[in-house]
């Protein structure tokens, strides 16, 4: 029954995530082939909401544990937010010079991405203890899981959205 419902919510949440991610796709095949911040910011803005309404429908918490937890909950949105600037900052790069990025752009934005992969994981890392300091160890690792399934999820949605890097340069 579990896994029926979490089932339900990530394809709930699919279905939420494509709303954004079409409206960053048209707006990065308008006229002018640009994703705006303010564009950015709302998508991120309604990821954010989503994801927190996925991890309070996912993750059962005692009133107890819910008023300790959901402060953390907000900080550590808070970082990974500033974590993922650099990541919509390397989206938006590509999107407005698509077709006309040079070898060392494309390799740029590529180590910049990577660098995000990375200082995401070492905040979760720096955030298991302060988590577990709040609750027990299975619903830590409940957190997180279902943090990184909602990561997967927005991840595989924004990537979808985006073509693939082609050499557009004869050879």
């Amino acid at each position: 029954m579990k896994s029926k419902t979490m089932l339900a919510i990530v394809m709930a949440g699919v279905c939420l995530m494509s709303v954004p991610a079409a409206r960053a796709q048209a707006a990065a095949s308008s006229d002018n082939q640009t994703i705006s911040d303010q564009d950015i910011q709302l998508l991120r803005q309604d990821l954010r909401s989503q994801k927190k309404q996925l991890v309070a429908a996912n993750l059962k918490l005692t009133d107890t544990e819910a008023t300790k937890f959901w402060p953390i909950y907000d900080q550590y949105v808070a970082e990974l937010t500033k974590v993922n600037n650099d990541k919509y900052a390397a989206v938006k790069e590509y999107a407005n010079n698509y077709g006309t990025l040079t070898d060392p752009q494309a390799l740029d934005l590529t180590k910049r991405l990577l660098a995000v992969d990375n200082a995401v994981a070492q905040l979760r890392m720096k955030y298991v203890p302060i988590v577990n300091g709040v609750l027990p160890g299975v619903k830590t690792a409940t957190f997180f899981q279902i943090d990184r399934r909602l990561t997967m999820l927005i991840d595989i949605q924004l990537a979808s959205s985006l073509p693939l890097i082609q050499n557009q340069q004869p050879q």
